[in-house]
């Protein structure tokens, strides 16, 4: 039985392989105000694995399904079970191929959400804000503050 590969960057991949895509509940930050958006991304098994033990995650779903039902060629595909209003993350395509990656590494994995179903009962919280387009400004105030003898030798 053969298989038709996805990408040419991804040739150990192939449509039927197992991935899970999760519902973030991420924000933006604009002129001062934030907006709540909802971003589509995948979810490598590591993280899914924290999750479902409980860790407080930004995810209210995730579906399992396989990499062909996400991606035609290079072109991500939206879930039926995602709202219309939602969002890809960036770089969709890289990270869904790098997550489908995992699975295949650890596909004990995969028996925490079984393929083509939908769960819902994770610790869902946005107390700690996803903000997308948050930046660190580093600025010389920021320095720590150090002995003159700090560097010499005494």
């Amino acid at each position: 039985m053969t298989t038709a590969t996805l990408m040419s960057e991804a040739s150990d991949l192939s449509a039927e392989d197992y991935l899970v895509l999760g519902l973030a509940t991420c924000f933006i930050k604009e002129e001062g105000e934030i907006h709540e958006v909802k971003v589509a991304e995948p979810i490598p098994s590591a993280a899914l694995e924290a999750i479902v033990k409980g860790i407080p995650t930004s995810y209210s779903l995730a579906i399992a399904t396989t990499v062909g039902a996400v991606l035609s060629g290079d072109t991500p595909q939206m879930p039926p079970e995602f709202p219309a209003h939602a969002q890809f993350c960036d770089e969709f395509v890289y990270r869904a191929v790098a997550a489908a990656r995992t699975y295949k590494a650890r596909p004990v994995a995969q028996s925490l959400i079984p393929a083509g179903t939908t769960r819902t009962d994770f610790n869902y919280s946005t107390e700690r804000k996803r903000v997308l387009n948050s930046q660190r400004i580093v600025r010389t105030e920021d320095n720590v503050k150090q002995h003159e003898y700090t560097h010499k030798v005494l």
